[in-house]
């Protein structure tokens, strides 16, 4: 469908609209502006059991043994003490929920269906029931994994990589159904994930506005652009796994248990080929909103646009062959982790080129430090910081000294809570007046953001250090190693930082709903930004605009332009015509 079939498209649904019910509008509906909130409560919801998930590890890695306070109701046989079995479970099911069920729907899921088609000026998604089937088998698994809790025998228990064959066997962690239900929901998820990422592209294509040309494409959408097609690549790898998982545990295959002649190392290859596109499935996303939030408070036109959209194409290629980093103390020939660190090495350069047009975007200009701005930054710093520690690991010699200790597990937070949940924070404070019709609340903005960064600085950056020191990515109980009791107190402190990470997100939950319904009216424009979705109502209607979609006639970033008095020039403007001079 031609941008021009599409228009005429549109305007004929919009001439056909009428109004739909609660449940047309609320719960069942096709308009891509309420699936992408169903996932922003979808995520944030989640959010919250994984960070509780979380806090219940950091308790028993600062205070081992003694009773988790709150958890006493529910863990009634030790008094609230978290037993191995238990400790296992949670560690394994705050990164699943984190991962798949957090940054996955904010980023991908919520962010892109509002930002595609109000960005490229489309009336909705190219497929909008699918789009609606793709949040509804999104519930339906967050359902399955949610239900996991209440099994006997408790939930998946083998970590989030699920390492066969301590997954593929049930004796060897004592959970049954858990993983079961593990391995159900993301085969279901993989499912909505590749529906989504089909109307992605397919919206990008075929849908934009006239004048609307691939380079005049804000980063954003670059970066959802090339996020669907490694979604489409990479989630059908995963989604085979783990039916092939689940038929070693309830049919009796062999895939992946040597005592059926299996092969434990064929999940680690189809885990890992997935699950490093996966890292910037989850981190390209936040680059394209930090890409987009930067210009808009530097007042400055993005610095190098067509080396950022190169950028993260050269990462999303690079991304496939880079996955053997992860395996390399898997036995694999020394050669071939060369090879491996070679092209992990190399994909820290588009990474680098990035981070300096961040910089150079910055450099001179007026820069306001609003709610967005500070969380934009943050994720920069953050990014960089995560993107230097994984340096070490590219390293084969240093990264099997690091292997599965905690120095990875604090790269793993820079680059995923640091880089993504910091670029969630930033995108929701800046598209919230559109997304919601409501402003929010500037000082509750930033008494969430400052204690968010302090905080997470402390939790994680210790972990470097603990990690160097020996600690162990998954452990219980870090006294019962001699070696490990001399650092109990970057435990302690850790922990109470979390508490701390935990405890400065309750100014955010207020902002968020207390905005929701009694933030001031926010206006058309509240950024003073040049990109499409700045041109539609707040919030804006069904099918976006009036009778005409915007027609584009420049690039996104036009800050500071000498055509526009203002120090903006919105992307539909007409050019201005000069005296003298005529149209043709």
């Amino acid at each position: 469908m031609s941008a021009t079939s599409a228009t005429a498209h549109a305007h004929t649904a919009h001439a056909a609209h009428h109004e739909v019910g609660f449940v047309r509008t609320y719960i069942f509906s096709t308009d891509h502006k309420m699936i992408a909130r169903q996932f922003l409560f979808l995520g944030l919801f989640m959010m919250i059991i994984g960070g509780l998930l979380a806090l219940m590890v950091r308790w028993q890695l600062a205070w081992p043994e003694t009773p988790v306070p709150g958890l006493g109701w529910v863990l009634t046989e030790t008094g609230g003490i978290l037993e191995p079995s238990q400790y296992n479970m949670a560690f394994t099911m705050h990164a699943t929920i984190m991962i798949f069920f957090v940054i996955m729907p904010i980023l991908a899921g919520a962010f892109g269906n509002f930002c595609i088609p109000l960005m490229i000026g489309a009336r909705d998604m190219a497929f909008p029931f699918l789009n609606m089937l793709s949040f509804w088998v999104a519930a339906l698994s967050g359902v399955l994994m949610l239900a996991g809790f209440f099994v006997p025998g408790g939930h998946a228990a083998a970590g989030w990589t699920s390492y066969a064959p301590l997954s593929s066997v049930p004796e060897y962690t004592g959970t049954n159904w858990g993983q079961n239900l593990w391995c159900i929901s993301l085969f279901v998820l993989g499912v909505s994930s590749m529906m989504g990422a089909i109307n992605y592209i397919t919206t990008i294509i075929n849908m934009r506005a006239p004048g609307m040309r691939l380079f005049r494409m804000p980063l954003v959408v670059w970066s959802l652009f090339i996020t669907a097609i490694l979604l489409l690549l990479a989630l059908p790898v995963l989604t085979s796994g783990v039916a092939m998982l689940l038929f070693d545990r309830t049919l009796g295959t062999n895939w992946f248990k040597p005592s059926g002649g299996g092969e434990p190392l064929l999940w680690q290859h189809l885990f890992w080929y997935f699950g490093h596109p996966e890292v910037y499935i989850l981190i390209l996303p936040a680059m394209g909103i930090a890409s987009e939030i930067l210009p808009v408070f530097a007042r400055k036109p993005i610095f190098g646009y067509h080396a950022m959209a190169f950028s993260m194409i050269a990462i999303a290629f690079l991304s496939w062959v880079v996955y053997g980093h992860h395996m390399f103390v898997s036995g694999m020939n020394p050669a071939l982790g060369m090879s491996f660190m070679v092209t992990t090495m190399i994909i820290a350069v588009p990474s680098a080129i990035k981070t300096f047009n961040w910089l150079g975007t910055l450099w001179g200009g007026r820069i306001q430090f609003t709610v967005p701005m500070l969380n934009a930054l943050a994720f920069v710093w953050m990014f960089v910081i995560g993107g230097l520690s994984g340096i070490f690991m590219a390293s084969t010699p240093v990264d099997i000294y690091i292997q599965d200790t905690y120095f990875i597990v604090a790269h793993i937070h820079y680059v995923v809570f640091g880089g993504s949940i910091f670029g969630a924070f930033a995108a929701i404070y800046y598209w919230f007046p559109k997304m919601f019709g409501r402003l929010m609340n500037t000082a509750l903005g930033h008494l969430h953001f400052w204690p968010t960064f302090v905080f997470f600085n402390l939790t994680f950056f210790p972990m470097h250090i603990i990690g160097v020191g020996g600690q162990m990515r998954r452990i219980y109980n870090p006294l019962q190693y001699e070696f490990l009791q001399h650092q109990q107190h970057w435990n302690v402190l850790i922990t109470i930082s979390a508490i701390g990470l935990g405890i400065a997100q309750i100014p955010f939950v207020i902002n968020f709903f207390w905005s929701l319904f009694a933030g001031p009216k926010a206006p058309l424009n509240p950024w003073n930004s040049n990109t499409l979705e700045w041109t539609a109502p707040s919030p804006p209607p069904h099918l976006n605009w009036g009778p005409t979609v915007p027609t584009v006639y420049r690039g996104p970033y036009e800050y500071t332009s000498p055509e526009s008095r203002e120090d903006f020039l919105p992307q539909s403007q007409p050019p201005l015509v000069r005296a003298g001079t005529s149209r043709h």
